[in-house]
């Protein structure tokens, strides 16, 4: 891929947002056409048209996405990152790829000391959180519109993981997942956070 595109991020895929975020949007890993050509999680494909979209529509950014980095979009109250930090071979991650870059997804958890709710995008990406925890998939089981409460140490409060099915063409080509039922989703995280206030 950076033979034929040099000018393409082309590199692992940092987080975007606030540190000081109480939501962390987790997804799968950049898009071949979207954050490894942009450089921004969900930034320039499908998913990221839904993603941004439904983010302004419940407060949680400030701007226009115009699905390139230097758009000027901010997320406000809100973190997004991926489980897998560069594009899978064959855009399919590999057991090897998710554990080796779990300890990233550990540390931006570590970060986020006001973290209170996370939105996994699809059951790869919720398997991912729940064993960067050092917590059994099995004993959470991925259903979209889930919650489930966990609690990733003693010293922190207990943190809401919400799942959603992924927001990818194909999942919304196929109807699996409505920008409706995407909306319900961000409208119950709005409404968690606002009653942890």
């Amino acid at each position: 891929m950076r033979e034929r595109h040099s000018d393409w991020h082309n590199a692992p895929v940092a987080d975007f947002g606030r540190l000081d975020a109480r939501l962390l949007v987790v997804g799968l890993a950049p898009g071949r056409m979207g954050a490894n050509r942009t450089g921004r999680p969900f930034t320039g494909d499908d998913a990221g048209r839904l993603l941004y979209a439904t983010l302004a529509e419940f407060g949680f950014s400030r701007g226009v996405y115009d699905a390139r980095s230097d758009d000027g979009l901010a997320l406000l109250d809100c973190l997004v990152t991926n489980a897998i930090r560069c594009v899978p071979p064959g855009n399919k991650p590999l057991t090897a790829e998710l554990a080796a870059c779990r300890p990233f997804l550990f540390s931006t958890l570590g970060r986020l000391k006001r973290l209170r709710l996370i939105v996994a995008l699809g059951r790869v990406a919720h398997e991912s959180v729940l064993r960067a925890l050092s917590l059994a998939p099995g004993a959470f089981p991925f259903v979209h519109g889930r919650e489930h409460e966990i609690a990733p140490n003693a010293a922190k409060a207990s943190i809401t993981l919400l799942d959603s099915y992924h927001c990818s063409r194909l999942n919304t080509n196929t109807g699996a997942l409505t920008p409706q039922m995407f909306r319900a989703i961000f409208a119950r995280a709005r409404e968690l956070l606002d009653e942890s206030r």
